[in-house]
């Protein structure tokens, strides 16, 4: 099969696409024809080295861990799907080595769940890990119907999706982000604020007595900051990015395959109440470009190779 992968932890400069053997399908996996794999940050912190005091990591590493695709061959004690399934899922083992840059991913059933019959190819597989991190926070923070939610970097690829679902759950979104994507906010459900000095006092403008939760998809010190001064409650400020957050009682989430909480995202894609803006896809060969543009953080949406 063809596949991305890198040699030693490096850069977008040090990816190459090779031929490398079908991954062995072991019990309670299937082997996935990729489709198309979701590009996110991680993929690039990862390959640099930045999570290798918690992960362990094998090379030739083929990067990624978002998919969606065809199951091709089912693996022993796998009767959740069959052959011919449409898929999508989290593929992320408990080491990294055999990722979804490639035309083959095997990927245990705990992962994945039926492919969300509206989406395309690309537009599946741009959820699972932003889409997951975006419902695993809101579940976190506790939101429910009525509440007041501030959502720092909304016009991401996690913030996009958290306002949405932030919303189909009946909460009013705050979400912050750079002018020029306050109509895409405002598109998605939410009121724009932008980033920047004075962003609390913004914020207040909207919600004189506060927000209820806050969720922090970005890590910088202003969005914990001001997450903490607005939060009427600190063990509803969630964050993936910002080690202080829990020194003042609120939470860090690092989000977690769930077959579950995909099946749910599905049902609100399918429902019409959830859309996924893809920013650009690229051919796998591309990647390196991919990874490029993921690092300049300007994207709107998610960026996607097509295999």
């Amino acid at each position: 099969m063809k596949a991305v992968v890198l040699d030693k932890f490096g850069s977008a400069d040090d990816l190459h696409l090779v031929d490398l053997p079908e991954p062995k399908v072991a019990p309670g996996e299937v082997l996935i024809r990729v489709k198309a794999a979701g590009v996110n940050p991680v993929d690039w912190k990862l390959a640099a080295g930045y999570l290798d005091p918690i992960m362990e990591t094998g090379f030739p590493l083929i990067p990624g861990w978002d998919v969606a695709g065809v199951v091709e061959r089912v693996g022993l004690d796998s009767p959740e799907f069959a052959v011919g399934d449409e898929v999508y899922g989290y593929a992320r083992k408990d080491w990294a080595k055999n990722g979804t840059y490639a035309e083959l991913v095997s990927a245990n059933v705990r992962m994945l769940a039926r492919k969300p019959s509206s989406a395309t190819w690309e537009q599946a597989a741009g959820v699972p890990l932003a889409g997951l991190t975006a419902y695993q926070a809101i579940k976190r923070a506790g939101v429910t119907e009525g509440d007041t939610v501030l959502v720092h970097a909304a016009a991401g690829g996690v913030g996009s999706l958290g306002v949405q679902i932030a919303a189909a759950l009946g909460a009013r979104v705050i979400g912050t982000a750079s002018e020029r994507n306050h109509d895409f906010l405002r598109s998605l459900g939410a009121e724009p604020v932008a980033y920047g000095e004075g962003l609390a006092d913004r914020v207040r403008a909207l919600a004189p007595e506060g927000v209820d939760a806050a969720l922090d998809f970005v890590g910088s010190d202003e969005a914990i900051d001001v997450s903490f001064a607005l939060a009427r409650r600190a063990d509803r400020v969630v964050s993936i990015a910002g080690g202080r957050v829990q020194e003042h009682g609120g939470h860090i989430i690092w989000v977690r395959p769930d077959a579950a909480d995909l099946a749910t995202l599905a049902e609100l894609i399918d429902a019409g109440k959830m859309t996924i803006h893809v920013d650009k896809t690229l051919p796998l060969a591309e990647a390196a470009e991919a990874w490029r543009l993921s690092a300049t953080g300007r994207t709107r949406g998610k960026i996607v190779l097509t295999i």
